[in-house]
């Protein structure tokens, strides 16, 4: 059956996960539907993306089946294996969404647990239900959080909220999670709010938005004189261009922007 289902929609395109009868828990059979979805959006001409989990829960995290197979293979060759560019498949479930060249906004109700966590982080916002539990859970089955978790949670948390989530794999709230960095914000309609924010994103310049994008992720890791240089170099393929253009017309005339 299909695990997750990908809809396109004035330029947003809705990426869900479809087994909301198990809370979305991740099967080889999820695993391989998200990194398609991500690939066939990263290909497409959207503008946005709204990351979604039918049914109660966002994504409890790996399923039970999938950790007792776990249990007899061999973990050098699928963990140790760059399948992804600087990631092994597992860690793409989660940095396939800062790869996507357009904004992510996931949208989080019911548990967002271990890697469903994680997937959750790879995306540019996150807007949780109040009720929403959140949980870096591995430590409660003997392993550590390793679909991208150590790339992303520390650009997010203080050092001693990572450790504390981490050692401790306790559910907090959602409130607490938006305290800590783990949240952008908070809505008793997660998914309404980001479909909405996708819109407002979709309604801005094309080419302006996946500058920006490209140029915060490389400003999170690049010494100051090369972030300096770059916002010069994203500026100018900017400036004077067809969507730029537009933008300073619809400005000038009253109305909205309509880009090619």
């Amino acid at each position: 059956m299909a695990r997750v289902s990908v809809e396109y929609k004035d330029h947003i395109a809705h990426v869900t996960l479809t087994r909301g009868d198990k809370m979305n828990a991740l099967d080889e059979a999820m695993i391989k539907a998200l990194l398609t979805a991500g690939q066939e959006v990263a290909a497409s001409d959207a503008r946005a993306v709204v990351l979604l989990g039918e049914g109660k829960s966002f994504c409890a995290g790996l399923d039970m089946a999938s950790f007792a197979k776990m249990a007899h293979m061999d973990p050098t060759e699928w963990l140790m294996t760059r399948s992804h560019e600087d990631a092994n498949e597992m860690q793409e479930l989660a940095l396939i969404w800062r790869r996507i060249p357009v904004p992510v906004i996931c949208a989080i109700q019911g548990a967002a647990y271990g890697g469903g966590l994680q997937i959750a982080l790879g995306a540019d916002i996150r807007i949780a239900h109040p009720e929403a539990k959140l949980a870096v859970m591995e430590m409660k089955w003997g392993i550590i959080p390793d679909m991208g978790g150590m790339v992303l949670l520390p650009k997010l948390v203080r050092s001693d909220v990572l450790r504390l989530l981490t050692y401790t794999a306790r559910p907090i709230g959602a409130a607490q999670a938006a305290e800590w960095g783990l949240v952008t914000r908070l809505s008793d309609d997660p998914q309404t709010e980001a479909l909405a924010l996708a819109e407002n994103i979709a309604s801005q310049s094309p080419s302006a938005i996946r500058a920006a994008k490209r140029l915060i992720d490389f400003a999170e890791t690049n010494p100051r004189a090369d972030v300096l240089l770059a916002e010069s170099s994203e500026q100018v393929d900017l400036i004077g261009k067809p969507d730029q253009m537009e933008v300073v017309m619809a400005q000038m005339q009253g109305r909205k922007p309509e880009f090619k």
